[in-house]
């Protein structure tokens, strides 16, 4: 199946242990993309999210979810409910060692669109940094 052109909107809630929710939202043009079980959801990003240079793209597949991210940095971060997953976020100054664990992990996605949701705790350099939220809805772009 060939990339269906769709319109993204992606919104992560990061909730950090000491401090107010912040949310940040994003509508933007990517692709969807069938490949045997998986779906897979790809966007550029931009100076709103701070990572302008980055390709985000989320596999969604019947037993999770992997975030990968390559450009400016490198990452990729595998969503299983349950089950924690240790990942180096590479950036041009270095790199951290991340764990995630998620909470949720909950995906309905065809060729018609659909949504992917996404909790998660997360440590960085092993001290708990608090717990995040991707919230995606997928539109074909008629």
């Amino acid at each position: 199946m060939s990339k269906i052109p769709v319109m993204l909107n992606v919104r992560g809630v990061q909730n950090y242990q000491d401090g107010e929710p912040e949310v940040i939202e994003l509508t933007t043009e990517g692709t969807l993309e069938k490949q045997k079980e998986v779906w897979e959801i790809s966007y550029e990003e931009s100076d709103l999210t701070g990572l302008a240079g980055v390709t985000t793209a989320f596999r969604v597949g019947p037993r999770g979810v992997i975030l990968r991210r390559t450009g400016k940095l490198e990452n990729q971060m595998i969503f299983m409910e349950g089950k924690r997953h240790e990942s180096l976020y590479r950036i041009d100054i270095g790199a951290l060692m991340i764990a995630v664990k998620a909470t949720k992990v909950e995906s309905h996605i065809c060729e018609k669109g659909g949504t992917v949701d996404i909790h998660y705790n997360i440590e960085i350099e092993d001290t708990a940094m608090g717990t995040m939220e991707y919230h995606i809805n997928v539109n074909p772009v008629s």
